[in-house]
């Protein structure tokens, strides 16, 4: 099995962009957590997000990467 480095640099490498697909997010102001359907269980912290996505699922989104990726969206 091949294995990779968090920064690790991998060539060719194809350049891509996430599609712009609307998803949930509520802003969370204390721990949390949310357990898969394998019974795996995440902790988010204060400030971390809630979200909500394309197929229904829940997971944790950190607070700083949320706000790096992430705009609301006016919904109607």
């Amino acid at each position: 099995m091949k294995t990779f480095e968090t920064f690790e640099q991998v060539a060719d490498m194809t350049p891509c962009i996430k599609r712009p697909i609307v998803v949930h997010a509520k802003k969370m102001d204390e721990e949390f957590r949310v357990y898969s359907l394998e019974g795996n269980c995440k902790q988010g912290k204060p400030g971390d997000y809630l979200m909500c996505g394309i197929e229904g699922e829940l997971y944790i989104c950190d607070g700083e990467i949320f706000e790096k990726s992430y705009d609301f969206v006016q919904e109607g």
